[in-house]
């Protein structure tokens, strides 16, 4: 028997499984389908009869699928998507998918939804501080503060400390009513909204009362030791390398530290970020990693993975073009800069 002809059959233990798993009108089937046109999906009763030369990844996408859908998983466009992309790197969704973190705000169930998120959720686990470096829509800042109060839930820490650089604390922020706090809130307010998706808004606002979560601008941390306590501080990339280090630096026992940033999206003056070149100088520090987030770990609209991904695809291209000419490479930020600046 060839390749071509591999044929196998997968048995769906319900029709009501099968109903969810073939999806509405069969839009989960033709999907699938069309991932996988080299081979034929036939689907009659509670069997679906597979032939082709990926019968077998595809006797592996249906066997996860069935088990995501008997854990409870409902499963969308999105959803199967992130599925087979998970079974296509020899990944298993129904071991990243059902990894619970905490029960949300809204009562659902917080959890990684992409193989990179699981790998980011046990990195926080596993070392002291982490950081979480991707794009926007990874989930970095959301799956960090998800962290942060699991952590607090179960007594490892005794508070929550979000903080963010304000990255334009001079002329921009004074034109703002209010007090200093009043002027930097607009920065601090997607640590806000993370915070209330993990906690209903009358239980957040009480731990904002006693201290027991607090959000501040970076520059705030200078001159504290920070023992007992989940920090996280987001959008590092808006760090100069003075206050990483001041930052770092703040650790006292006891504590865990998440640092986010994506280096896209460098907005702190002359491109000087904290979070550049940061690897080579920390890597290989005991308790200490770096988790990458890609495309592939967006979560948000199909659309916004495929923007990630065509600039991704842009810096490859301009790296490969720097090393063709023997130059150095630099922070695809700065380079855009001098691009803008010329």
């Amino acid at each position: 028997m060839t390749t071509t002809d591999t044929t196998t059959t997968i048995v769906v233990p319900g029709m009501h499984l099968m109903a969810a798993l073939l999806g509405p009108r069969d839009v989960h089937l033709r999907r699938i389908e069309e991932q996988f046109p080299a081979s034929r999906i036939s689907a009659r009763g509670n069997e679906i009869a597979l032939r082709g030369p990926e019968a077998i990844e595809l006797a592996t996408l249906f066997g996860e699928l069935i088990g995501l859908l008997e854990q409870g998983h409902q499963i969308d466009a999105a959803g199967l998507d992130r599925v087979i992309g998970m079974v296509r790197s020899d990944e298993r969704p129904t071991e990243v998918l059902t990894h619970d973190l905490l029960r949300g705000a809204k009562g659902r169930q917080i959890r990684p939804k992409t193989a990179g998120q699981k790998r980011y959720v046990d990195a926080i686990s596993n070392n002291v501080i982490t950081f979480g470096i991707g794009p926007a829509g990874t989930g970095k800042s959301w799956l960090a503060v998800a962290m942060a109060v699991q952590a607090l839930q179960a007594k490892q820490v005794q508070r929550i400390i979000l903080t963010r650089p304000a990255v334009e604390a001079g002329e921009r922020l004074g034109f703002l009513p209010g007090d200093l706090m009043a002027k930097i809130d607009p920065y601090l307010r997607p640590l806000y909204d993370a915070l209330y998706d993990m906690v209903d808004l009358e239980g957040a606002q009480k731990l904002l009362e006693r201290g027991t979560v607090e959000v501040a601008p970076l520059a705030f941390m200078r001159g504290r030791t920070l023992n007992d306590s989940f920090i996280i501080l987001d959008e590092a990339q808006n760090a100069t390398p003075e206050q990483m280090k001041m930052f770092l630096t703040r650790i006292g026992f006891g504590s865990k530290v998440v640092v986010t940033g994506d280096r896209t999206q460098i907005d702190v003056p002359d491109g000087r970020s904290g979070l550049a070149g940061l690897e080579r100088v920390l890597g290989g520090i005991d308790n200490l990693g770096f988790v990458h987030l890609d495309a592939g770990d967006v979560v948000r609209h199909r659309i916004v993975g495929d923007i990630v991904a065509a600039y991704e695809r842009q810096e490859q291209h301009q790296d490969q073009q720097r090393e063709s000419r023997q130059e150095p490479r630099q922070e695809p930020l700065q380079d855009q800069r001098h691009l803008e600046r010329g």
